[in-house]
């Protein structure tokens, strides 16, 4: 990646950052309405305990949520890629399930599963299945015939297919849908927390809002962004460690 690649961005955003500070000082804005970056990184500063123990409240959630949505989404889509009768009954409702605004279904989750953990671990499971399923059920799709008729003319079982073949050639469009699935679980749990709870991000940020304390929504907004981030980076880390290949493969 060239230096200028890295740079820009970085300045477009310092830049950003600077103008938003500039014009919340010159104009007198209230904190109510729109709070100034500094003010927001003072906030930040402030309210680390806090923040961060309602942090790990969403983390978990976020994390059981992708977990789960990550064993179902390989067990359809290996189901999908054995049975392609199971494909054509599934895919159109898996297509349908992500026209359902998940606003929608929050309440009714709560409604059914109660006020605890469960309805947040749902809605991200909702949000994290259908990326994941479709890659990793894609990749498998594209492996090479060739690959899969020489196992089968040294007698190989449809397991030993999938454990030599399919699923190692597949794990690099896993990861691609698990790197979608990681951005997407913070925000689920979160508004799993905007409809019932009593702790996380999303409490916290509903409180101060209420409150008209936006320094502190947005500095839970960054905590989020922070979150989002290390756990798409740790699914990076993953894939560089499982899948050395794949990176290989890239360059040629």
């Amino acid at each position: 990646m060239k230096k200028r690649e890295v740079w820009m961005p970085i300045a477009v955003a310092i830049a950003l950052i600077g103008m938003w500070e500039f014009c919340v000082d010159v104009f007198h804005v209230p904190l109510y309405l729109l709070p100034s970056p500094s003010r927001i990184l003072i906030s930040l500063y402030e309210n680390r305990s806090v923040l961060f123990s309602h942090a790990m409240v969403t983390l978990v959630e976020a994390l059981l949520g992708l977990g789960i949505a990550l064993v179902l989404a390989m067990s359809t889509a290996i189901l999908m890629d054995i049975s392609k009768a199971f494909r054509n009954s599934v895919y159109p409702h898996l297509v349908v399930t992500q026209t359902v605004p998940v606003m929608v279904l929050a309440p009714l989750f709560s409604i059914w599963l109660g006020f605890g953990m469960a309805p947040k671990v749902l809605i991200v499971i909702f949000m994290c299945y259908f990326p994941i399923t479709i890659s990793f059920a894609d990749g498998m799709a594209q492996v090479s015939q060739k690959q899969i008729n020489l196992l089968k003319s040294f007698q190989a079982s449809r397991f030993q297919i999938y454990t030599m073949v399919k699923i190692p050639a597949a794990a690099s469009s896993l990861f691609s849908g698990l790197k979608v699935g990681a951005t997407y679980c913070i925000g689920g749990a979160i508004v799993g927390e905007w409809i019932s709870s009593s702790a996380g991000l999303g409490y916290y940020m509903l409180r101060m809002k209420n409150g008209y304390m936006l320094d502190k929504v947005f500095a839970s907004v960054i905590v989020v962004i922070i979150l989002s981030l290390l756990l798409n980076g740790c699914v990076d880390i993953a894939k560089k460690w499982l899948c050395p290949h794949a990176k290989k493969e890239h360059k040629e």
